[in-house]
């Protein structure tokens, strides 16, 4: 087993690492099974007083290309590259994974039961389904927040794709869905994660609308599904492409009401409904993007 996780300036690593490497998250392991830790690091020596803290862990410095930003793809291709295990798990710095947590996670795999697994992320996230919600056996995609994935699939699909800055966790768990691969949830085997402000979650989730708007780009056939499976990715930028009519008939406002009432299996359904606009205020800014002609300069992303 192979645990890549990838950093860049964030001192909870600290945490993640202590949880995989001292505590009780890889265990109870079974007798003979081994894993590695593997974390990939951009902060260019900044965090080199965590790295000398966990002499367990093996530290991969991470070079990004001049003139070329650092992508979380281009980390974690190089955490794939640099692993050996048969089995390939992620989760990112500042989770905490549960007790038993990787053997949990990974034992659809090891049983030749299946080639990708993920879990959840609780306490945290907005997302977190209220009391009573059952979760789904099997989903369409999952983030690499909680996920693991077999080598083998890495040569039948391909890695992480660079272009992408949020949202290339998306594209590989969807392409390996394209592939015929089930996406397993294994409820037992949940992460921890601080996800922040309100104010740090909406700029995360303006990153996630834009992504949204390249993965539809590159999934093209995904574009009429989603109507059914991800109404938000449209619903929300039409919404506010639709605002100058409040200004007009104020009731306009009131269709807000219609995703309030189905976010009620969340624990914040406000906030969950905030954060969908901000995706679709990214989505528009990327759709934007895309129809300027390619010979305009554009600052920033």
């Amino acid at each position: 087993m192979s645990v890549v996780v990838i950093s860049k300036d964030e001192p909870a690593l600290a945490g993640t690492l202590s949880a995989l490497v001292q505590g009780p998250a890889a265990s109870p392991w079974s007798v003979g099974e081994e894993f590695e830790v593997v974390v990939v690091d951009a902060s260019d020596g900044r965090l080199d007083y965590i790295r000398d803290r966990f002499s367990e862990v093996r530290w991969a410095p991470f070079r990004q290309p001049p003139g070329r930003p650092v992508t979380i793809a281009l980390q974690r291709n190089a955490g794939v590259a640099g692993t050996t295990g048969e089995v390939v798990v992620f989760t990112d710095a500042g989770c905490l994974p549960a007790d038993g947590w990787l053997p949990r996670l990974v034992y659809p795999i090891t049983s030749g039961e299946e080639l990708m697994t993920c879990g959840p992320a609780r306490d945290g996230s907005v997302y977190q389904p209220g009391p009573g919600v059952p979760r789904p056996r099997y989903v369409e995609e999952a983030p690499t927040i909680n996920l693991a994935v077999h080598r083998d699939l890495f040569d039948r699909i391909g890695y992480f794709d660079p272009r992408f800055s949020y949202g290339s966790d998306i594209d590989f768990t969807w392409r390996a869905r394209d592939a015929g691969v089930r996406i397993r949830v294994v409820d037992g085997a949940s992460v921890v994660h601080d996800w922040g402000s309100l104010r740090r979650q909406l700029k995360r989730s303006i990153g996630y609308g834009r992504a949204r708007a390249r993965l539809y780009e590159k999934h093209r056939s995904r574009i009429v599904p989603a109507i059914r499976h991800d109404p938000a990715a449209l619903a929300y930028p039409l919404y506010i492409l639709g605002l100058p009519i409040a200004w007009r008939n104020w009731r306009y406002l009131l269709l807000l009401a219609v995703p309030l009432v189905r976010a009620r299996r969340y624990r914040y359904p406000v906030r969950v409904v905030a954060e969908h606009l901000a995706q679709g205020v990214g989505c528009l800014q990327e759709v934007g993007r895309m129809m300027r002609p390619k010979g305009d300069v554009v600052v920033g992303k």
